[in-house]
């Protein structure tokens, strides 16, 4: 997949959580072979504030993506 997330973005776990918990996520991507430990918590704050969740495939996916060159377990465009 060569396409770019568009839009303000954050990426990682706590800074994915930390947007989710000021209300201003506005989707969240997650990868779906992060390690549950790590994602969970993210996932229940999606839940919990009705944020749309996309799974990605993988970390290295989701990475490119966001257009750096390691792989990311959470992502999230922020609203603007």
């Amino acid at each position: 997949m060569s396409m770019k997330l568009q839009g303000k973005k954050v990426v990682g776990v706590k800074q994915t959580a930390k947007i989710i918990k000021q209300g201003n996520a506005k989707i969240v991507y997650i990868a779906e072979d992060a390690e549950d430990r790590v994602t969970k918590p993210v996932e229940e704050l999606c839940k919990q504030n009705n944020i749309e969740m996309i799974h990605v495939k993988t970390m290295k996916e989701l990475g490119s993506l966001c257009g750096i060159d390691i792989g990311a377990a959470t992502a999230a465009l922020i609203r603007e």
